[in-house]
């Protein structure tokens, strides 16, 4: 009893027996049933494995069969004597009992044969008389002509369409275009036509990540394809009891805790069914009178527990989950009847919540909430729905490895699981995959907090997966002890070979016990351990490379930069991820596309230790031309003094971006209309810029430069000699952030650039002063103030600065892309297209009212572009430090190009 006792989940408060075989009474701890259960399903697959190999292990199949009569027998002990199959429990026959049983049912067979022929002669000769009869009556009245009723000893005619068709009368099942476990309906129809009791019952067995939920505007029902592939199931109550069924293991007591109760079950659902073809004030009346007797004493339909007949009867009513089609039932009822109480409780459970939201959401985006009213937020833009996201109920995670610092690829997968876990007002967990000590560091961890407060992100929770070794260690056990898994001293790369020619490993039939002392000796972090590692035992054959027996665990002697040195073996995060998953609650895992094919492995797992399902929704990865986000090759630029840091301007890392001035709620945006895409594609930095742009256009204040070098003074003769001022807004298009106090004079400064082609008596505006009129070319530019000139005739329009002492120097920087090809080829070297010139200063002189910015503002030099401070200014020995900002253009605001292309 061993293999039934070991497993994690069982718990073991008493005794309970049943009689053996030979009539003896057997003593056996009371379980954990959905865990039993799951586990004889796991002992099933197990039998099949052992069997389908190419040489069968005689001994492991017989100890593995033994396995499972145990734990049939134990379940039976704890159920009331009511076996797995929901039938009373019978030690299985012997084979020459078998053999005893069949010979008599064979004569039994033999004695009825003669009726059978008699039986197909009558069928033969109803057949010739109803052919007979249509002949008759096409040459007297035509098509339109009764046709006489075949004798009683005929097949019965098919049901009118307001009668349910009885389980002898429904077609096989035909051949389908749904792929296997796929659920398509129309979304152009009611909710309560959608499959809404089928999705109750997937969620109530914990199955519903088993199937993927398509939209058919050409079908008039719902159907499922089988898994098996071969043919499809219609209707709503009918894949309802097909899932049921199927995941008994989980949701046996959802169509009854046994025979009596199933057949009381079905009659409830047949009567749901009988419903449907009256109006809703007939079918809240009539189901009142039958429920409101009843429910004065009970709160469910059947037994204790919600059940298929509950959701059945719900559903009949139009799945009223919203406060509107609620209210219209309350109008047909008294305010104190026990059915509306019901509807209310019905309502409100989880699983019909997310059933509701799961049949709605592949329709409509912004549809209401089901709970007091209340509304989901409207979808951002580029964002789709959560496949089963109901208020108050998510919780996704973000699992970073803290072997390096966030990119922007990272930014977007936060700021997605943040964005899902807001709009339904549910929890996020970052969660340190920390299971490889090698490559972590304190200092990546704290960088990856600080990073997530910068684009905006605050965690409801931060974990470890380290928290969860000893937990994960055990379940490991299990699996060895139950033959789920192996330990394997294959090299790697005979080991490789062997997955890609589905080859089995030599040790993959290992009896536990040795397999057992193997990962104790790994875990020892002793030499002789090194060479061994947990692999899965799943399919060598499966054409899913990743279910051919992955690795689960290693060695690693390095000390672990939290639990130090108390473990010397480590899982993989192909392990720990579903493990942890489950148990931290943890209700969708959004995952890239190139994780498409673990995602059978991230469910196998999960399954086969019985653990709670947890759904996957993937994104496409975000990939940027001109640029490389591996980790490996970002380390390279750092350590070989490429960049100035983790945060240089030119990185994609959070901390380079944010230093060269994205905006967070542009950050957000632009993750988030990216979101919802399953297709890779290279982005354009230029997209990410031009997002950023719009954002930091409405708080960025005006201030003028020239350049320090390239300048040409112009003489106002007209103008004072004195200090004079005039007042400015910050920002033209929103006063409200204030103005400034702008020095004028007899003598101001132009961008030489912008003087070139100039003319004696042209008229040009002095952005924000006024129209001077240009007097004198050569021998120096001189012009007068016009103080009524018309500023729209001019055609040249000019930053300046008055050319006074308290002026102040700014140093501008711009930056570049650090690889010089577009997208790097896989067989492509990196280190062969590194960008030389990366990096460009400009001297320019600065508006005195620059002194006042501080680290991080970001303002915008007229005609120039957007900046960041990255340092304030100090003194003319330490200078304001700008970061150009890309607007996403090509080309610069004005003629004022900076010196790389203004990227």
């Amino acid at each position: 009893m061993s293999i039934i006792t070991h497993h994690p989940c069982f718990w073991q408060p008493q005794n309970s027996t049943i009689m053996s075989s030979e009539g003896n009474a057997i003593a056996t701890p009371a379980v954990d049933l959905e865990a039993l259960r799951s586990l004889i399903d796991q002992l099933g697959e197990t039998i099949k494995t052992l069997k389908s190999s190419s040489e069968p292990d005689k001994d492991a199949i017989a100890s593995a069969v033994a396995d499972l009569l145990d734990a049939k027998r134990t379940f039976a002990a704890n159920n009331g004597g009511i076996g797995v199959d929901g039938n009373k429990w019978e030690e299985p026959m012997s084979k020459k009992d078998k053999k005893k049983a069949e010979k008599s049912a064979k004569a039994k067979s033999e004695g009825g044969a003669n009726q059978v022929s008699e039986a197909n002669a009558a069928k033969k000769a109803a057949k010739k008389a109803e052919a007979k009869a249509k002949k008759a009556a096409a040459k007297e009245g035509g098509e339109n002509t009764a046709v006489a009723a075949p004798p009683s000893s005929t097949k019965p005619s098919k049901p009118a369409p307001s009668t349910p068709a009885t389980a002898s009368s429904r077609p096989a099942a035909t051949k389908s275009k749904l792929l296997p476990n796929q659920i398509a309906f129309n979304p152009n129809v009611s909710i309560a036509d959608r499959p809404v009791v089928a999705l109750s019952i997937g969620v109530l067995t914990n199955s519903i990540a088993d199937y993927e939920l398509i939209s058919d505007h050409t079908r008039q029902g719902c159907a499922l394809g089988l898994p098996s592939g071969n043919g499809e199931v219609s209707g709503d109550l009918a894949i309802a009891r097909f899932i049921a069924k199927k995941h008994s293991s989980s949701g046996g007591s959802f169509i009854g805790e046994n025979d009596e109760d199933v057949a009381i079950v079905d009659q409830w659902v047949d009567y749901a069914l009988t419903l449907n073809k009256f109006g809703l004030a007939r079918r809240v009346l009539a189901l009142q009178r039958t429920l409101d007797p009843l429910l004065v004493t009970a709160t469910f339909v059947v037994g204790y527990s919600l059940t298929l007949a509950d959701v059945a009867l719900f559903a009949s009513l139009g799945f009223p989950c919203t406060k509107a089609s609620k209210a219209e039932i309350a109008s047909f009822l008294p305010s104190d009847s026990p059915t509306m109480r019901w509807i209310e409780m019905m309502s409100l459970h989880p699983a019909i919540r997310e059933a509701a939201q799961l049949a709605i959401g592949i329709a409509k985006n912004d549809e209401a909430e089901f709970e007091n009213g209340a509304f989901i937020d409207e979808l951002v833009s580029g964002m789709s729905y959560l496949e089963g996201g109901t208020l108050g109920r998510v919780v996704t995670r973000f699992p970073p490895e803290p072997s390096g610092y966030l990119h922007v690829g990272h930014a977007k997968a936060v700021l997605l699981n943040d964005y899902y876990a807001r709009r339904y007002k549910g929890r996020l967990i970052v969660r340190f995959d920390d299971t490889n000590p090698s490559k972590e560091k304190d200092e990546f961890q704290t960088s990856i907090i600080e990073d997530l407060a910068k684009i905006g992100v605050k965690p409801d929770v931060v974990t470890f997966t380290s928290d969860y070794f000893e937990t994960i260690r055990n379940y490991a056990i299990w699996m060895i002890e139950n033959r789920l898994a192996y330990m394997d001293d294959t090299p790697q790369e005979v080991m490789q070979k062997e997955r890609m020619d589905r080859v089995n490993s030599k040790h993959r039939d290992d009896p536990p016990s040795e397999a057992l002392e193997k990962f104790h000796l790994m875990c020892s972090g002793k030499e002789e351990g090194k060479p061994w590692c947990l692999r899965a035992k799943i399919d060598m054959t499966s054409d899913n490379g990743t279910l051919r027996d992955p690795v689960l665990y290693r060695q690693n002697t390095t000390p672990h930069h939290r639990s130090g040195t108390k473990y010397k073996a480590y899982p993989t995060y192909d392990l720990a991820c579903p493990i942890v998953d489950s148990i931290e609650g943890v209700t969708h895992a959004l995952r890239t596309t190139e994780y498409d094919d673990r995602n059978a492995q991230f469910f196998w797992i999960q399954r086969a230790l019985g653990l709670r399902r947890v759904r996957i929704q993937t994104f496409a990865r975000m990939n940027f031309m001109y640029t490389v986000m591996s980790k490996r090759k970002l380390t390279w630029f750092v350590e070989t003094g490429r960049v100035t840091g983790w945060d240089d301007p030119r990185f994609p890392t959070v901390r380079g971006v944010s230093r060269r001035g994205i905006d967070v709620g542009a950050l957000k945006r632009f993750m988030c209309s990216q979101g919802a895409s399953r297709r890779v594609v290279n982005m354009e930095w230029s997209k990410f810029w031009a997002e950023n742009k719009k954002e930091i256009d409405k708080y960025a204040k005006r201030f003028m430069a020239i350049d320090k070098v390239d300048h040409v003074a112009l003489t106002i003769t007209n103008a004072d000699d004195g200090m004079n001022f005039l007042s400015t807004d910050y920002l033209p298009k929103d006063p409200s952030f204030g103005k400034r106090l702008v020095r004028i004079g007899k003598r101001v400064l132009l961008e030489k650039v912008d003087t070139d082609g100039m003319e004696v008596g042209e008229n040009i505006v002095l952005t924000r002063w006024g129209v001077v009129q240009i007097t004198q070319i050569e021998g120096g530019l001189e012009g007068i103030f016009v103080p009524d000139g018309d500023v729209k005739a001019a055609k040249r329009k000019v930053s300046w600065l008055a050319d006074a002492s308290e002026n102040i120097s700014v140093i501008l920087s711009e930056f570049d892309n650090l690889i010089s090809k577009e997208k790097l080829e896989e067989d492509d070297k990196f280190e062969d297209f590194i960008n030389p010139d990366t990096q460009a200063e400009t001297e320019v002189i600065g508006d005195v009212g620059l002194k006042t910015l501080k680290e991080h503002d970001i303002i915008q030099l007229e005609r120039r572009g957007f900046y960041r401070v990255d340092r304030a200014y100090v003194n003319e020995g330490k200078p304001l430090i700008l970061f150009m900002i890309p607007d996403g253009k090509k080309k610069a605001m004005s003629g004022l190009d900076g010196k790389l292309a203004h990227r």
